[in-house]
Formats: structure tokens, C-alpha cells, sequence
């Protein structure tokens, strides 16, 4: 990723983050995808009203799909409104599918959408991570360490 992307996805205004999927996974490898989506599924998505908990992606048949992510239906459409939780197809290269589809079929590993964002031209992409669970112990680590940075910025803060 270029830094000229991350800088806007940093100015986009609508970010759909996973917040569980990093308490309950390490990343291994990141890889940002188109969603093939309806016309009422995108105007939901730009005013926000989707959600990526309790979603994951799956291969079948050399194309990659994420199941389980909520798209709101929108409020203005009529009978042309979309299914909120339907399996919906992601762009990748052939390539980039293969790396994913050997790397997932290794124990513990898994992918899962972690962000969901517009571009710069005003289309919807999905950040999506191959990922290894965590453990038990790893999650009390990580809120540990959680806790002890807004420590540090509360003593920070006050001085």
C-alpha cells in the first residue's frame, strides 16, 4: 500500500471497522478488495449503516465471498432495497485468491474482513486479513497492554 492511499483512506468519512477481530486474531497479511454490491447496499454503506461483527470471508470456486456482513436496508429505497446480511463477492486477483486459499487451509488460520471503507473515486473497499486465532492468554495480554497505554495517556494528559 502506497502512502498516497492510506492518506485517503485516512480522509475517507466513512470507516466500518471490525473491533473484534483484532482482540480476537493476529494479522498475518492484509489485502484491500472491491465489494460487488447494489445500488441501495452502496448508499447505505456511505451514510453508515453497516456492521462487520461475527462476518468472514470463504473461497468457492476460485472467487472469494465474506458472509455474515450487515448492509442496513436503506431507508429511502422501495422494492428494489437490498437483503441486509446476503453473501456478498469480493475483487482480487487470481493471485492474490491462491496465496489466501493455500494460507487459509493451514490450521488456525482464517480470513476476516476487518474494514470497510471508500476510496478516493467514491467506491466501497473491504480490508480483509489472513489471520491467526488467538488464545486465551493472548487476549488477557492484549488488554493488558490496552489498559496500560490509556494509563500512559492519562498520566500524560495531566501533566
Amino acid at each position: 500500500m502506497t502512502k498516497e492511499e492510506e492518506q485517503l483512506r485516512k480522509k475517507s468519512s466513512i470507516q466500518i471497522k471490525n473491533k473484534k477481530a483484532s482482540f480476537d486474531y493476529f494479522f498475518v497479511d492484509t489485502f484491500t478488495a472491491g465489494i460487488v454490491l447494489t445500488g441501495t447496499e452502496i448508499k447505505s454503506i456511505r451514510l453508515g449503516k453497516a456492521s462487520l461483527v461475527d462476518s468472514f470471508c470463504y473461497i468457492n470456486n476460485g472467487e472469494i465471498w465474506v458472509k455474515g456482513m450487515n448492509i442496513s436496508p436503506y431507508f429511502y429505497g422501495s422494492f428494489t432495497n437490498h437483503e441486509s446480511k446476503r453473501d456478498r463477492k469480493l475483487l482480487l486477483t487470481k493471485r492474490e485468491i491462491n496465496k489466501l486459499q493455500e494460507s487459509s487451509k493451514l490450521p488456525g488460520f482464517t480470513i476476516v474482513p476487518t474494514l470497510v471503507f471508500i476510496d478516493g473515486n467514491g467506491r466501497a473497499k473491504i480490508d480483509i486479513a489472513l489471520a491467526r486465532g488467538k488464545k486465551e492468554f493472548d487476549k488477557r495480554q492484549t488488554m493488558k497492554e490496552k489498559e496500560d497505554r490509556r494509563q500512559i495517556d492519562r498520566v500524560i494528559k495531566h501533566f
